[in-house]
Formats: C-alpha cells, structure tokens, sequence
C-alpha cells in the first residue's frame, strides 16, 4: 500500500468515513426511536411534527455513508490494479535484466505464471483490504458508542471478535498449503501449454496430439482437485464468518432485554444496538475476504518474490564503445566456463558437480578479419561466441572488446556494437520495418528506411521484401509464418546489420540459407559500405559447419572439448591438425551426400564411422 500512497489514502479515508456513518446512523436511529418514534406511537403531537426533520437526517447520514462507500469502491479498485501493473512492470523488468544462465534455470511455464496468476493471487487481498481497515474504524467508533450505552451490552456485542480470529487460525492452517499447491500447479499447467504450443510442429509431424493432451489433462485435473479443496475450506469458512454476526445480534437482545427490565438502559438504546450489529453483519464479511485471500496472496507473493528479489544480475559499467562501423578487436584471456550439473540450481565455486564448456580460451581476433570457429558438437563454439556480448559472463578470465573489458562498458553500447545472429531467429508479428529496427518509427534515433533497405540488400533479402505486397510494411504473421526458415534467417541478419555492429556474430546464422547465397552476404561484409559516406567492415566472427563458409575466413579456430585446439588458415590447419582434416572431411562428404541425394536416381553414401561422430 506504501506503493500507491496517495489512492490507498482516499481508498481508506474513504472507508472510515463509511465506519463512522454506519455507526452514526445507527445512533441517530436510536435518538429518533427514543425521542420521535416511542413518544408519537404514545400520541404525542410534537413528536409526530417531528418526524420529517428526523427523516432528513437519517437520509443526510446515510448519503454521507453512500459518498464513503463509492469512494471506497473506486480508490479500491484503483489501488487493486496500479499494484498489480507495479507488480507486473517489475517482474518483467527483473526477467530481461537476468543473464541467459539464470533463464535456463527457470521453466518459461513457471515465469508466465510469476507474471499473471501470482500477480493476481498476490494482489487479491488489496481489493477488499480498505473495507476492512474501515471497519476497524467502525469497530473502534462502535465500540465507544456501545460502551458510553451499556458495558454489558458491549461486551456481548464484540464477544464475536475472539471468535472470528480463532476461526481465521484454523482456516489459514487448512488453506495455506492448498493454496500453494494449486499455484504451483498453475504454473505448471501454464509450462506445459507453452511447451506444446513451441513444440506444434513437431507434436503435429511426429502425431503425438493425445500425449500432449493427457500431459495437460493431467495436470489440469490436478489443479481441479486442488481447487476443489479450497472451496471445500472455503465453504465451511464462509457461512461461519456470516453466522457469527448474527449470533452477536442474537446475544445483543437477550442481555438488552434484561437491562431494560432492570431499567439500565430504554428501548432506543436496544434498538441502536441490534441494529449496529446487523450493519456490521457485511463489514465482517470484509474481514472473511481478507482473512480468505490472505493464504493464496502470501503464496502468490512468495513466488513473484523468488523472481523479483532474484540476484545474479551482472553488474553494468560506463565506458562507451566508438561507433565508426570499422571493426573491433577480440581478445579472450584465460577464459573458462562452468555450469552446474543440475541446471536448476545456481554455480558455486566450491561445487565439484560442474560441467567445463570452456577452459583456458586464450584469442586475439584482428579488427576487421573474418574468423571461423569449427569443432564437433559441444566443442564450446556457441557458448564462445555468446560471451562476446555478455550473454553469459566467463567464470573465469576476461573478454574484451578494443581492449576493454566487456563488464565495463555501458549495455546499449555492447548491444549496438556487437550484435549476434543466432541459428533460431525469432520473428515478430510485425511488420518487415518492425522486425528489422525493432522500434517505433517515431522513436528518436530510429534507422531510416534507407538504412533498412540498405541492411535488407547486405542481407541479400531486399528482393523477397520488394516482392512483399507492402514492403517494408507487409506484416509478416506470427513467428514470420510468410517466410521461409532461409529468409527468417537473412532478415534476423539484417536486423543486426541495420545496426552497423563493429563485431558480427554469427552462431550458424546461415544454416537455411541457400550456400550460394551465404557466400555472396559473407563476399559482401568485406566491401560494404554504411551509406552515410563511411565503410562498413565489421570483425565477423562465425560458427561455421560448412566448409564453403569456412573457406570464406581469414582464419580457422579449431575448438575441441572446450579447448583450442589449433588456429590458422584453412590450408594449414589441413596441414598440421589430423582433429581438424577429420572435421573438414568429414564435412566435404556430407555436403556431397546431400548434393547427391537430392539429384534423381542417386544412391546415398555413406559417412565413416568416425566422420559421422564428428
């Protein structure tokens, strides 16, 4: 509440407002009955003159109590939706500041969950809080007015309220691990849609529809169950909160009765009384919400907090990078990097249950040069290249970039200076414009369309937009479903051009992409030019699985079990490194299996055992 001070202010003044009409209207119903009602029913003249400006003031009263409950309505909901906007701004916030190690630790199902049903379950209990802190307002207010009435009146007025908390103990007892499992249980329901609904092509090739379905059947029955046993609490909790006001009524007449025979109190007072509690009938229900959604918000918000108070973010530096499009060096000294066996759990120094993906990496990349990086599978080469723009920081050694340490340099400038194209490339359900500068195209700093087209033809991909029916305005669906995997990739590549990064990084960005046309984007970074009078010649570094690409470098590194293994020239590594001659083999035939194949009447051939390990 802290959060929103100023509507939580209005929402609880308003509330109290409502505590003390309640209670006044009830006084003044009291006053009324002893001094209009009573003395006209006994034919009293100047009471029945009096009955209208009694009237009118109930009716002022009870105005003044609409205006407190409108108010607290609306202040309320107010209140209820900015904290879970605050709520929701913050863990997304938090989610894009974590490092890649830290999402691979986290399911995706579970974090979705983080940011929409823990948020709600967390927040529910403000929207009935203000109620409740009103009527503490009441209760207080109420209490004075029966006290100065009759103390044993009061006494059995708010003889419920122990009542009330013992009822609440036993309740959150039952409710709290019920709560907990059924939002455990939505986030893995909200995993396991995620997953399948990734997975579509390959649950729709492979006809694998009725395990998907039973997979979420499964879990979706368990959450029926579990929900099913918070409304079982719920149900017996919910009638006793709304028994026991009655009962105080109950209670309130007998003991009236008995003082007004013993003349301690008159009829008026009696009437004041009941008719106080049977108000505060619906103001206890407030408490019963709040007491009935606090278990499912202390759950819910014990899950958003594991995300929201989560460390590991990397620490940022302030150095800026020049922006003259020509390239940057590369250097990586010492560089080592550990994971934990059990992904879910963070890495820690002392652990001995770790995975090395890289160890001892010691480069120094030539601004400008083009430098492949080959290797069998789980030779390291993507984890390489994803710490050139701190996707992942080393846990040991230094990268750096013109010299400088690459946690020393400010986020926006190592995000614009090196850009990485990975092998997936993701594609928005925007526009071409959109996909390629990711930005507004009133957002200050925005490339032009000159610049797009000029990052779509480096691409080599102007001509398949030009044949768009609006170009750079044609929306391309969802995932760009109008594109083929080959274009996905080439207009992922022009989103990182648009740039002009002074490192490219490309983790098999080429994959789908016809070799022909590889050979001519790569041709093309050596002699592009920017456009604004400047050239364009940026380090490309590269995972590289074809040997035409890999033909294309200025220099090979072969990279082995996390390790280098040797670095140079095509020919020479031909000539000195057996691993790497294997490796290039190896590829040469596979290409040449594949050409084969495709061409009719062909018979496939078959690679070497130990080419087909590589």
């Amino acid at each position: 509440m802290a959060s929103e001070p100023r509507t939580y202010v209005l929402a609880v003044g308003s509330s109290a407002v409502f505590g003390v009409t309640t209670v006044a209207i009830s006084q003044v119903l009291g006053k009324v009955t002893n001094a209009v009602v009573v003395p006209a029913l006994d034919g009293s003249a100047s009471a029945r003159g009096d009955i209208w400006p009694a009237g009118l003031a109930i009716a002022a009263v009870a105005l003044v109590l609409a205006a407190g409950v409108a108010g607290r309505r609306i202040f309320a909901g107010m209140g209820y939706v900015d904290l879970q906007a605050g709520h929701r701004t913050r863990i997304a916030r938090q989610l894009l500041r974590q490092p890649m190690s830290w999402h691979r630790r986290h399911a995706t199902g579970q974090l979705l969950a983080n940011a929409s049903s823990d948020v709600e379950a967390a927040t529910a209990v403000f929207n009935p809080l203000p109620f409740a802190l009103g009527v503490v307002v009441m209760f207080v207010v109420a209490a004075a007015a029966l006290l100065t009435t009759d103390v044993w009146i009061a006494l059995a007025a708010f003889v419920i309220l122990p009542v009330v908390l013992l009822v609440n103990v036993v309740f959150e007892r039952r409710m709290t691990p019920a709560a907990t499992r059924a939002q455990q249980l939505r986030g893995e329901i909200a995993d396991i849609a995620h997953e399948s609904f990734e997975a579509a092509l390959v649950v729709k090739s492979l006809g694998t529809e009725d395990r998907e379905e039973s997979r979420f059947a499964e879990r979706a029955m368990r959450l029926r169950d579990a929900n099913v046993r918070l409304g079982v609490v719920r149900a017996v909790f919910d009638p006793v909160m709304d028994l026991l006001p009655g009962l105080g009524t109950l209670l309130v007449l007998v003991v009236g009765t008995a003082r007004v025979a013993a003349g301690a109190v008159n009829t008026g007072d009696i009437v004041a009384a009941a008719y106080l509690l049977t108000l505060l009938a619906v103001p206890v229900r407030a408490f019963g919400w709040v007491l009935g959604d606090l278990p499912r918000a202390l759950v819910g918000y014990e899950r958003i907090a594991r995300v929201l108070d989560a460390g590991g973010e990397p620490a940022h530096g302030d150095l800026r990078l020049p922006a003259d499009g020509r390239g940057a060096r590369v250097e990586l000294r010492g560089v080592g990097v550990r994971v934990p066996v059990r992904p879910s759990l963070p890495l820690r120094e002392s652990d001995p249950d770790h995975a090395v993906l890289l160890e001892d990496i010691d480069l120094d990349l030539a601004p400008g040069r083009t430098v492949a990086l080959v290797g069998p599978t789980g030779a390291g080469k993507t984890t390489l290249v994803t710490l050139l723009n701190r996707l992942w920081d080393p846990t040991s050694g230094t990268v750096l970039i013109d010299g400088v340490d690459v946690r020393d340099v400010r986020p926006a400038d190592l995000a614009a200076q090196v850009a990485l194209v990975a092998q997936s490339a993701f594609i928005f359900e925007d526009t071409v414009r959109g996909n390629v500068t990711l930005c507004d195209d009133e957002e200050p700093g925005a490339p032009t369309d000159a610049q797009v087209w000029a990052a779509l033809r480096l691409a080599r991909v102007d001509a398949v937009v030009s044949a768009l029916p609006g170009g750079l305005d044609s929306p391309l669906g969802e995932r760009g479903s109008s594109l083929s995997g080959g274009q996905r990739q080439r207009l992922a590549l022009a989103r990182a051009l648009v740039r002009w990064p002074r490192v490219l990084v490309l983790d098999d960005a080429t994959s789908a992409v016809d070799p022909r046309v590889e050979q001519q984007i790569l041709a093309g970074l050596r002699t592009a030019a920017r456009g604004d009078g400047r050239d364009f010649a940026p380090t490309v570094v590269m995972v590289a699985y074809r040997m035409s690409s890999v033909l294309l470098a200025d220099e090979v590194v072969h990279l082995d079990a996390g390790r280098v293994v040797d670095r140079g020239t095509h020919d020479e590594l031909i000539a000195r490194d057996p691993g790497y001659r294997d490796l290039a083999t190896a590829y040469e035939r596979e290409s040449e299996r594949r050409a084969v194949a495709a061409e009719p009447d062909s018979e496939p051939q078959e690679l070497t055992t130990q080419e087909a390990d590589r």
